[in-house]
């Protein structure tokens, strides 16, 4: 066996000869749209591809109702805003999730009440979630985490038990299926995002799903300035003269929010290849994880039984130094990124101790009064399995290498077991 690459050997795998799959995926399809949009002249909200889009992810989620928005921040803020919630309530969240989680609820003037996570799944832990629960507790967060899915059975039923909303953030979730039903159709409303690292990308931008009527009006009102839903055709209202009437005047206060038409026609085209990506890196998954079952230290984040699709955004595992020789995860994932020629990183950083995580530093827009600015401290809260996953246990691999190949899957393994070898060698 040879040395690893990190200590001047040949690596696993040559990116040169041998690259991964490209991220994102475009072809002709995408190149027409654009120019079709860009010769309509119909460049931005509610024109026919927007419209489109809307309509064909509805159809997928299974819900009555799905509206483009601007990110995967602003869905989480509007979808508040759309339940009522602000100054007074709280919000219960994961500890271990991208920081817009929380910060959108600062941002409504509400108060985010960081929990612990499962340490199988990386999720949020239903028990954690139910002694959290106070008189202001308003609603529930779940993060559906890394190809994970949160236990929607035991947070809806704490949810009814509680009259609490639930907000499902699937960023990392779009075509996953919980006992048949897809992410975001099992809350009140789901939030997705379409950053380019997501598993359908227009670069930017994100959509909130509902089947609730009244919800998706306040939705799109608060995505569109706070107009109310544009009824009538597309030619009825010159959108390019700023003609906005609304002979009722039932407006409500927000901003422009909005995505283009240039981002819904890539929207479309990316749904359509999304069944068949997701489908690649489950099969892909399942087989990697397999192979990890078989190599001591590292382990799969576990996969419920009642999860009937899954939809992997990153690779993530979990890893034991002491089966590595004492080996830290960090020059674990060091020596991995070498071995793969590929990112290999932690987890995101719990809530309670985050770099970008900090109200803090914005005294005139959160220091509301003395009581909501102790609230909104993240260090109050205790997150340890949080911290030990982040710290200890975490590995994480941009989700474009499960669209590739067996062979890739065995190469990755390969690597993990190299590093096993060398284990000793390294940590000295």
């Amino acid at each position: 066996m040879k040395k690893l690459a990190i200590n001047g050997g040949t690596p696993c795998r040559n990116t040169t000869k041998q690259p991964w799959p490209k991220w994102p995926v475009w072809g002709k399809e995408e190149e027409i749209a654009l120019i079709e949009v860009l010769n309509s002249g119909i460049w931005s909200y509610n024109g026919p591809k927007e419209t489109e889009f809307n309509k064909l992810f509805a159809e997928f989620i299974g819900v009555n109702h799905a509206i483009c928005t601007i990110n995967g921040t602003i869905t989480l803020q509007i979808s508040l805003e759309a339940l009522g919630i602000g100054l007074g309530d709280e919000v219960i969240i994961p500890g271990l999730t991208w920081q817009a989680t929380a910060a959108t609820v600062i941002d409504v003037n509400a108060t985010p009440i960081l929990v612990d996570v499962n340490e199988e799944n990386w999720c949020i832990d239903p028990k954690k979630i139910e002694e959290a629960i106070t008189p202001r507790t308003k609603a529930i967060i779940p993060v559906h985490l890394y190809g994970a899915f949160a236990d929607m059975d035991a947070i809806m039923a704490i949810a009814k038990k509680y009259q609490l909303y639930v907000i499902e953030d699937c960023a990392h979730k779009h075509g996953g299926e919980w006992n048949g039903k897809k992410a975001g159709s099992i809350g009140d409303i789901g939030s997705f995002s379409y950053q380019l690292s997501k598993h359908l990308t227009s670069g930017e931008g994100g959509s909130v799903t509902t089947n609730n009527a009244v919800l998706a009006k306040k939705l799109d009102a608060l995505r569109n300035c706070g107009r109310r839903p544009v009824t009538g055709t597309l030619d009825a209202v010159d959108k390019g003269a700023g003609d906005y009437g609304d002979d009722d005047g039932n407006f409500i206060q927000s901003g422009n929010l909005r995505i283009t038409e240039f981002q819904a026609a890539i929207l479309i085209e990316g749904l359509k290849r999304l069944p068949i990506q997701n489908a690649n890196r489950d099969a892909n998954g399942k087989y990697l994880n397999a192979l990890l079952e078989e190599i001591p230290g590292v382990a799969p984040i576990t996969r419920d039984k009642r999860e009937t699709k899954k939809a992997y955004f990153n690779f993530a595992f979990k890893y034991s130094k002491d089966d590595f020789n004492g080996l830290p995860v960090k020059k674990f994932r060091k020596a991995l990124e070498a071995e793969l020629g590929i990112a290999v990183d932690a987890s995101y950083e719990p809530l309670n101790n985050c770099s970008l995580y900090v109200p803090h530093t914005k005294p005139a827009r959160y220091n509301l009064n003395e009581s909501y600015w102790r609230a909104i401290d993240p260090k109050r809260f205790s997150l340890p399995i949080c911290e030990r996953i982040f710290k200890d246990q975490s590995v994480c691999i941009h989700h474009k290498v499960l669209m590739g190949t067996k062979e890739d899957m065995d190469t990755i393994a390969k690597a993990i077991k190299k590093i096993y070898y060398y284990s000793k060698e390294l940590n000295s």
